[in-house]
Parts: C-alpha cells; structure tokens; sequence
C-alpha cells in the first residue's frame, strides 16, 4: 500500500467563535486523488484551508511528510511541499502568465528514499494546459476565470509540491475548462504527485478521484472509494443531494 503523505486526526477549525470543523479525520496517500465533497457550508474549504494553515487549528493534529503541521504557518507548509490552490484564484492581475509561473518557484524536490519527486517547469505545464502557452505575456487581469484557474493551478505546480490541495477547480468555468482541469488532475496523478480536491460536482470527481470523503456541517459522515459512494444512492442523496 502506498505511504501516507497527508494525515489529520480530530482537526477542528473556527471562524471567530463559530466551531466550523468537528473532529475531521482523513489521509492522502502518495499518487492518489481525494475527493472531499459534501454541499456549499459543509466544511470542505474550511478543511482545506485549516490542513495549510490558513485557519486557526485549535484541535487535532495534521502530518505532512513526517512532519507535524499541527501549528505550522501556510509558507512553511508550503515549503515543505504541500501545496494550495484557492477558490478564489488569486492570481497576480498586473504580472502576466510567465511572471505568475515565476512567483511560484521553488526548487525541486526528493522522496524520502532519495528517487526525484515531480519536477514542473514552464515548458510542460505549458504543455499540461495549452491555454496558457498561447499567451505567455498576457496580463492575469486580462484572462477569464477558467483560464485563471489554470494559471493558480499551474503556479502552485512551479513550487514541486508532493501534494496539492485543490479547492472547487470545476466551479463557475466553462465546460471545455472543466474537461481539462479533469485531464491535468489525471496527469498530475500519472506522475505521481497527490491531489485533495473539494468539490461538489460528482460527475467531475468520479473522474478524478480514488476515494471520497463527504462532510456534513463540518463533520465527515462517509469515507470510502470513489466507486462506492458512486453506488451509495442513500449517502448521495442524503449528503449531496444528488
């Protein structure tokens, strides 16, 4: 079986006093895609968030690489390989596409055993998603939302991460954007690099994925293959609504 790369246990997150997340247990391991669904308001960009760090984490532990993540700020998690592409983009609207790629450099990185881990340079995320390549010197501001979306995944590629946490990528983009968010989720598995992806869209997550976790008001109430929650009408009706 392969090596755990991800793993929380009992993670909890608040916003403000509000407790967000209860008792969140989950693991990713190397090469492998994690669908984390469940509805708008169940958790799942709080758990993605609070894995880097990016909300107060006041309960539980989180493992990366061995190593403990549990007070960890996001730009150490970052350099330690975990990487993370928000909802909402962010992407720097006045650099164009090769100065974004640019922003996201970190230098390559090893296995635990010593083998070389994925290395990404502009020449095959260019490849990855051809949008890109056919305007290298366009400002992000001037590009559309699905186009963004491929620029924030590709960016976070330019870092070599092990692990990459993936929030909504098939949200509010056009359908061929979709398909080819679809494509470089399988290719970036091919490779070898690990994807914790939330998502609501089932079709889209039954393409990626290996298994799911579905949370319900912060609290993961199924865990299994990908395949089984597929055949689960109970559990999809119930927590998806589909």
């Amino acid at each position: 079986m392969a090596e755990v790369l991800l793993q929380a246990e009992r993670l909890c997150a608040w916003y403000g006093a509000a407790q967000i997340l209860f008792d969140v247990d989950l693991e990713v391991r190397r090469g492998e895609v994690v669908a984390l669904m469940g509805r708008n308001g169940a958790g799942k960009s709080t758990t993605l968030k609070a894995l880097m760090g990016l909300v107060p984490r006041r309960k539980g532990g989180v493992r990366f690489m061995g190593h403990d993540l549990s007070r960890a700020e996001p730009h150490e998690c970052a350099r330690l390989g975990l990487g993370f592409v928000p909802e909402n983009r962010r992407i720097f609207t006045d650099l164009t596409v090769r100065e974004n790629l640019a922003v996201g450099r970190q230098p390559p990185r090893r296995w635990p055993d010593g083998s070389a881990a994925p290395a990404w340079t502009e020449a095959p995320l260019f490849a990855l998603f051809p949008n890109l390549a056919e305007m290298p010197e366009r400002p992000g501001g001037q590009m559309s939302g699905g186009e963004q979306q491929m620029l924030t995944v590709a960016r976070t590629l330019m870092g070599n991460p092990y692990l990459v946490l993936l929030d909504e990528p098939s949200e509010g983009v056009a359908p061929v954007i979709v398909e080819q968010m679809a494509q470089a989720i399988l290719a970036l598995k091919a490779q070898g690099v690990s994807v914790l992806l939330s998502e609501q869209n089932m079709h889209f997550a039954e393409l990626v994925s290996d298994r799911a976790c579905v949370l319900e008001k912060g609290q993961i109430r199924f865990a299994g293959t990908m395949a089984e929650l597929a055949g689960d009408e109970g559990a999809r009706r119930a927590y998806l609504g589909v």
